[in-house]
C-alpha cells in the first residue's frame, strides 16, 4: 500500500525561498523539455508557465530535500498530457487570424527564429533526428527524452511518468528500437 504525500505547511517566505531556490533553477531545462514535447515555442512557454503557477499552488505538498527537477517534470508531463487528452477530444480548429496573416504575407517573409536554443538543439539533433523524435508515439517519445537527452535516472523516470521501474526499462527498450528502425535509412546514407 502506497503512503499518502505528507502536506507541508511553508510560510509565504518559506515558499518563496523553495521556489526561488529549488525550482527557479531548472527553468531552462524545464522549457527544453516542454518544447520538445509541443516543438512550439508558445505551446512551451505555456507549458513551462502552467507547470510553474502549479508548483507554487501545490508548493505544500513538495518536500524539501528531495528532487525538485524530478517534481517539476512530473507536474509538466501530466500537464502536457492532460491537455493533449482534452485537445485530442475536440475538433480541429482554424485561427482565421493566422491565415489571414499567411495570405498576407506570403512570399514576403521568412520565419526568423529568435530562441537560440532552438537554432543550437536543431545543429544538434538533424531534422532527420528531430522528425523521427516528433513521430514517436508521446509515451516512447517521453522516455527518449527523460533519459537520452536531459538524463535522469530510471528510478527519477518512473516517479516522474508514475510507472514501475520495470516499465520504464521496457519503455525505453521499445522505444529506443522504434527510433532505430525510422533512423535505419538514414545512418545508411550517412555512412553507418
Amino acid at each position: 500500500m502506497e503512503e499518502s504525500p505528507t502536506k507541508n505547511d511553508y510560510t509565504n517566505q518559506a515558499k518563496d525561498k523553495i521556489f526561488n531556490e529549488e525550482f527557479m533553477p531548472h527553468i531552462r531545462a524545464m522549457y527544453n523539455f516542454a518544447h520538445r514535447l509541443t516543438y512550439d515555442e508558445d505551446d512551451a512557454k505555456d507549458l513551462v508557465q502552467d507547470t510553474f503557477m502549479k508548483s507554487y499552488r501545490f508548493i505544500n505538498s513538495f518536500q524539501q530535500g528531495t528532487n525538485a527537477k524530478a517534481w517539476l517534470f512530473r507536474i509538466m508531463k501530466n500537464s502536457f498530457i492532460n491537455d493533449f487528452r482534452k485537445k485530442s477530444k475536440q475538433p480541429t480548429k482554424v485561427d482565421y487570424q493566422e491565415v489571414e496573416g499567411y495570405y498576407n504575407s506570403e512570399g514576403t517573409q521568412k520565419a526568423v527564429t529568435t530562441d537560440l536554443r532552438i537554432d543550437t538543439v536543431k545543429n544538434l539533433i538533424g531534422d532527420e533526428i528531430t522528425n523521427a523524435l516528433a513521430a514517436l508515439d508521446i509515451d516512447f517519445r517521453t522516455v527518449i527524452i527523460l533519459c537520452d537527452l536531459e538524463g535522469f535516472t530510471y528510478e527519477e523516470m518512473a516517479k516522474i511518468l508514475d510507472i514501475p521501474i520495470g516499465t520504464v526499462r521496457s519503455r525505453l527498450h521499445r522505444a529506443r528500437n522504434l527510433l532505430k528502425e525510422k533512423l535505419q535509412s538514414y545512418a545508411q546514407s550517412m555512412g553507418y
